[in-house]
């Protein structure tokens, strides 16, 4: 069997990847004037165990060397993006969603996983052959890969525009407490499914306060429901100060009232929730 890859890098990360994925099986490396680099592998491996090892080695090499310049390609000629910022951006967030990280994404999960897929489409174009061309490979035998591709990036375009949205409706929220002068010096809130709002003599709020004190302030006008107990509060009464008391500094409520009031939040451990006769429930 022969390999030829055009490339001095992608062939010495293939090189690194057989021997690491089957150290029995030796090959040739020599440079060929047309195609670049050649290699030739010994006869004495399995036909099918040498499939799997250059398939495995293969996609290494891909997506190490070609799979961002892919993701790239796709943003511009299909997406039609060319801002550099916003470009770099979406890499980021079609690898992140690639690699299946958010498991609440059922989105992300029901497609196949890339590298097997991109695995199983090296083992059925080099199964049974004797000459394989791996630039060839990578340009016309990789369709179902890149529409996967296309696929991955839309999804992360639209996770990007909700960012820039959510972002927009952060920086209106700043800029509506900024102008406000603080009804309360400080607020005390428990994390939980809601919070749990208290004030300083350790008296919690009950929501029929809280519905009383947002309904002084016109919070429609920044986009906020009237029935929302956790941030629309917070902007009714725009503390100085905001102490948040939990286990879990990355609860998405937590993280959005942090970005609203920035250098006002401080975050504490549960334990250190100093209103002591108080126990939460639940």
């Amino acid at each position: 069997m022969e390999l030829f890859i055009e490339s001095d890098k992608e062939v010495i990360r293939f090189c690194e990847r057989m021997r690491q994925h089957n150290k029995h099986i030796n090959l040739h490396w020599k440079t060929h004037k047309e195609w670049g680099n050649l290699l030739q592998f010994e006869e004495h491996i399995p036909g099918q165990v040498l499939t799997g090892a250059i398939a495995k080695s293969l996609t290494d090499v891909y997506m190490s060397h070609r799979l961002s310049k892919l993701i790239t390609s796709v943003i511009e000629d299909f997406y039609y993006y060319t801002d550099a910022d916003e470009k770099e951006k979406i890499l980021e967030l079609t690898n992140w969603m690639m690699a299946g990280r958010d498991k609440n994404d059922l989105l992300i999960h029901k497609k196949e996983d890339p590298y097997q897929l991109l695995e199983s489409l090296f083992i059925a174009n080099i199964k049974d052959t004797v000459t394989i061309h791996y630039d060839s490979l990578v340009k016309f035998r990789l369709k179902v890969f890149r529409d996967y591709i296309i696929h991955y990036v839309g999804l992360a375009i639209d996770e990007y525009k909700r960012e820039e949205e959510h972002q927009e409706f952060i920086n209106m929220l700043r800029g509506y407490i900024a102008r406000r002068e603080p009804s309360v010096s400080a607020i005390y809130l428990l994390q939980g499914d809601t919070f749990s709002f208290f004030k300083e003599n350790g008296k919690p709020f009950s929501n029929t306060e809280l519905r009383a004190l947002m309904q002084k302030e016109p919070l429609y006008l920044v986009g906020l429901d009237e029935s929302e107990l956790n941030l629309s509060p917070l902007i009714a009464m725009a503390p100085k100060k905001i102490y948040i008391y939990g286990d879990d500094p990355s609860d998405p409520k937590t993280l959005t009232v942090i970005n609203v009031f920035q250098e006002r939040v401080i975050f504490e451990p549960l334990h250190q929730f100093p209103f002591v006769y108080f126990t939460k429930k639940g």
